[in-house]
């Protein structure tokens, strides 16, 4: 019992990434400007999640659509879909179906990180333009507006739903700087 009270407690004080957004030395390149929306997304979604419990992630606005829980998972599907685009090897510690929240959370914030770092590392933008079939090339440019934007857009979401469900995210969050206050 004292063993899984340990295992349990160190997992708890694990430092996971955007808690603040990483220094970045003031180049702008279309690489660290990318990075920086990638930056920019783990922060708030690691915000946006950070401490939700059972009925924040059941919670569900009026009508159709996804519940919080679901919302979530669709981030991390998100996630996914950018590192495969961008033929990132990055691992998944577990299958998506055997995931808790918190495992998915931090996966979650995981593939942001190694995302951010492959768009930094990269030399040129246009060689994550993905063939496919020999016939149709995807540009980066719909990385941009398709997963990186729907992405920002759920993160959202999942602060507006904890908001309703009566947590509403940390008052100290300065989103401008990244940080939080003291």
């Amino acid at each position: 019992m004292s063993l899984l009270f340990i295992t349990t407690a160190i997992k708890a004080q694990e430092k996971l990434p955007y808690d603040q957004i990483p220094k970045m030395e003031e180049n702008y390149s279309a690489q660290n400007t990318v990075a920086r929306m990638i930056d920019g997304l783990g922060f708030r979604y690691y915000w946006s999640t950070k401490g939700l419990r059972a009925e924040d992630l059941a919670y569900q606005p009026m009508g159709e659509g996804r519940n919080c829980q679901e919302t979530i998972e669709h981030l991390y599907d998100l996630s996914n879909m950018m590192l495969r685009l961008t033929q990132t090897d990055f691992k998944q510690i577990i299958e998506k179906e055997k995931m808790t929240f918190v495992e998915m959370r931090k996966q979650t914030l995981s593939n942001f990180q190694a995302f951010s770092n492959r768009i930094q590392a990269s030399k040129n933008l246009s060689e994550f333009t993905v063939q496919k079939d020999g016939d149709v090339s995807i540009p980066f440019f719909n990385l941009i507006n398709g997963p990186i934007a729907d992405a920002i857009w759920h993160s959202g979401q999942v602060a507006s739903y904890r908001r309703s469900s009566g947590k509403p995210i940390n008052i100290k969050i300065n989103h401008f700087t990244g940080t939080l206050r003291e």
